[in-house]
This record gives C-alpha cells, structure tokens and sequence, in this order.
C-alpha cells in the first residue's frame, strides 16, 4: 500500500509551468496559479513559468527549451488538452515524449471520472519523458490542476512515497543519452 517513509529526506524538486492560452495574463491565470500554489505548498521550487498561445511550435519549444535546462526536472502544462480547433498540446508534446506515461492518463481520468462522471472523456491529458525531464500535460481548468496535483503528481514527486516515486529514477532517466542515444529535439 502506497505510504510515506518518514525515515527518507524530502528532496525538492525543480518545476517549470506552462500556460497555453490564447487569452489569459500571469494575472488572471488561474490553472498555473493553482499549480504555483501547490508545488510551493509541498517544498518544491518554481523554476521557471509561463504562458504561451495555443501554436504547437511555440508550445514545443518552450517544452523542449525547459527540457535541455538543467535548472528544470519537470515540466507541468494547463491547457490545450481538449477537442476544439485551438486544443494542440497533446500534438505538440507527444511526438517528442521518448516515454509515454500512459498510467498518467489513466489515473487521472480515474480521479476525473469520480468528480465530474463521463465529461472526463473530453480530456486529453497526458504525459511522458522529454529528455531525461517528466512533462505532465494537463487540462486549463483549475479542478484539473488540483486533481492531477493532488491525486497523482505530488506523491510521485516526493521521495518518500513508497513503495516507489519518480524522484528516485531521475538520476536514470537520461541512460539512453549516456549510451549515444539521441535527445529530443
């Protein structure tokens, strides 16, 4: 059963947050500013944030600017997850992840599924590995944000959640990249 080992240091981790909105500010932001809170709430450190327009070349390089930042270790998106025209995370992101995290997706339409019933379906949030850096891309409600955060993210981004988290395989995430592999680019 999942649990706390209270014997093991936290270690924070680096987080960058991405907006993707054609219409929103840092001030009136409230997907990113529900992740802000809580990523400080639980001892880790902002490393970077922003808002870029729903372009799939922006959205790409902004990811993959964070993902090459050796100051950053995740990357967490709001936005762009849905059905309309505009909705072009999931396209900008998934075909650099060289790990999908499809447990990610299914967890979380899980937890969706039990506060907002079938509507859940009308996400599509993922998530994956982009060189050696977790990116979590999430929907732009802050319902969402709070669900992910809470119901998946924080614990795999703390070190003593057992009987496993991310925080102890990050120093291998990039064992392909030592062994010639070729990075997202």
């Amino acid at each position: 059963m999942a649990r706390i080992d209270e014997s093991r240091p936290f270690i924070p981790v680096r987080i960058a947050v991405l907006t993707v909105s054609d219409t929103r500010s840092l001030a009136d932001d409230k997907s990113g500013q529900t992740l802000v809170d809580r990523i400080a709430e639980a001892g880790h450190i902002l490393a970077a944030r922003d808002i870029v327009t729903d372009d799939r070349e922006k959205i790409r390089e902004k990811v993959l600017g964070w993902s090459k930042d050796d100051s950053v270790d995740v990357v967490i998106t709001t936005g762009g997850t849905g059905f309309t025209g505009r909705d072009v995370t999931p396209e900008a992101l998934e075909p650099v992840f060289e790990k999908r995290m499809d447990g990610f997706s299914e967890v979380f339409h899980r937890i969706s599924y039990d506060k907002i019933g079938t509507s859940t379906i009308q996400s599509r949030a993922t998530g994956g590995v982009v060189n050696a850096t977790f990116v979590f891309v999430l929907p732009g409600s802050p319902g969402a944000c709070k669900d992910a955060w809470d119901g998946i993210i924080k614990a795999q981004l703390d070190y003593r959640h057992m009987p496993c988290n991310f925080v102890e395989i990050m120093p291998r995430l990039d064992e392909h990249l030592r062994r010639g592999g070729k990075p997202a680019s």
